[in-house]
């Protein structure tokens, strides 16, 4: 291993985008760490305690890295630009236009990312709106729920003139984020953006631990130590669990040669939809909650919809609230395997190519084949997916502890990407003659 981590910083190139891959990441935790203007220093520490909660609050600050509870300049995080990448890929299937430009490469790829970075600024203005105002207003326990315990008011008097400053303020930080992340993916190791996420939500391990350490005996903190081992076990099998479909492709002959006639296979992952259902399912969540301050709190019925919704689709420990984010998971895994794999299309483009599936026939055999395994391999993997992620709600209701670090949401993303990146570095080792890490 050692000998491995040596051959790293010998090969120059590599060695100077792992290099520039970690100062960006020092600049990005250098601006979580910068506060907007025109805020109360006070409120923002509460904040920061309530952003320590499994809820709504829990999941924007595990995505900003921190920066949501410190109402910092990167306060948005990465999220709009996620949020607008998916929606681009949900579009792409029902706008003609998109479609053809994905088919056309890498120029059509360059037109569907610059699209994304416009949605994504106006989802950026969007949501720095809705949280200067949740947050200038007085609404901030009414809209993350009185279990998150979030301040009311953040911002400082007066209200208008600050807002001007902050909502500029917070679509700026987004911007450079993506700005960041694309000079990650141009001059650094890895996709830049997977990496800014990765970053965020590995920074609080630390100190996640630590506190459990102190604040528990050491044989609490070793059970916790021993099932987050256990965890990241069963997460990189799932992650690197493939279905893989055998495929033959029919020999061909061209002027005096033949081509053709070699066995290959089609992978199918296991867990292919990642952490995008657990981004839905929490989304939809929040629906009901905005839908409810829009109601307000006032008695009758509007004050019993809005007193359910705090109760229990905003109270992580609530039963009501598990089940049917539980439940939201793997209904959106289905949706976006649907999407993101397309039998009919798989089935012709291999009929082009000249392949076929033993035993199966090309053509409408090969799509009910392959939409028949593709639901199949779905639900173990939907399953698994929505049990890491409300596995943290069930530790702390079971184990009477204030946090779990290792679990749910993080962990997925900190395995996907670390493997993605082991990958690209085991590539580049390996085109130089030198052994990877991977085996």
């Amino acid at each position: 291993m050692l000998s491995n981590m040596k051959n790293l910083f010998k090969v120059t190139d590599l060695r100077n985008k792992i290099l520039f891959t970690i100062l960006m990441v020092v600049i990005y935790r250098f601006g979580v760490a910068l506060r907007v203007p025109g805020v109360d220093g006070a409120a923002v520490r509460q904040l920061n305690e309530a952003a320590k909660s499994q809820g709504a609050l829990g999941f924007l600050n595990l995505f900003s890295g921190g920066a949501f509870g410190s109402f910092s300049i990167f306060a948005l995080g990465i999220m709009p630009y996620i949020t607008a990448s998916i929606i681009m890929q949900v579009l792409t299937v029902v706008i003609p236009k998109l479609e053809e430009w994905q088919q056309e490469g890498a120029v059509g790829q360059r037109k569907i990312t610059q699209w994304t970075r416009y949605v994504a600024i106006g989802i950026a203005v969007l949501q720095g709106a809705g949280l200067t105002f949740i947050f200038g207003q007085g609404r901030g326990s009414a809209f993350f729920g009185a279990a998150a315990q979030a301040p009311d008011v953040v911002l400082l008097d007066p209200f208008m003139p600050r807002a001007l400053l902050v909502i500029p303020t917070l679509v700026a930080g987004t911007a450079f984020l993506m700005w960041l992340g694309e000079l990650i993916s141009q001059r650094g190791i890895g996709n830049g953006m997977s990496m800014m996420i990765f970053a965020s939500v590995v920074s609080g391990l630390p100190y996640s631990y630590y506190s459990i350490l102190q604040s528990k005996k050491f044989v609490v903190f070793g059970i916790l130590v021993a099932v987050s081992i256990a965890i990241l076990y069963a997460v990189v099998r799932v992650e690197l669990g493939q279905r893989r479909i055998p495929v033959q492709f029919a020999k061909r002959v061209v002027g005096r040669r033949m081509y053709g006639g070699q066995s290959t296979y089609i992978p199918l992952k296991v867990n292919q939809a990642g952490i995008v259902p657990i981004i839905f399912a929490s989304s939809i969540l929040l629906l009901p909650v905005l839908a409810s301050n829009m109601l307000g709190s006032a008695e009758g019925w509007r004050g019993s919809i809005a007193g359910f919704v705090n109760d229990y689709l905003i109270n992580s420990q609530n039963v009501l609230y598990i089940s049917v984010f539980f439940l939201l998971i793997v209904a959106f895994a289905y949706f976006y395997n649907s999407i993101a794999f397309d039998p009919v299309r798989q089935a012709d483009q291999l009929r082009k190519q000249g392949g076929f599936i033993p035993g199966i026939r090309p053509g409408t055999q090969t799509e009910k084949f392959f939409g028949k395994t593709v639901n199949r391999i779905t639900l173990p993997g939907a399953m698994f997916v929505a049990f890491i992620a409300i596995l943290p709600y069930i530790i702390l209701w079971i184990g009477d502890v204030d946090s779990f670090p290792f679990a749910g949401t993080t962990v997925l993303i900190a395995v996907g990407v670390a493997l993605e990146l082991m990958r690209q570095i085991d590539s580049q080792l390996m085109l130089r003659n030198y052994e990877g890490f991977l085996k």
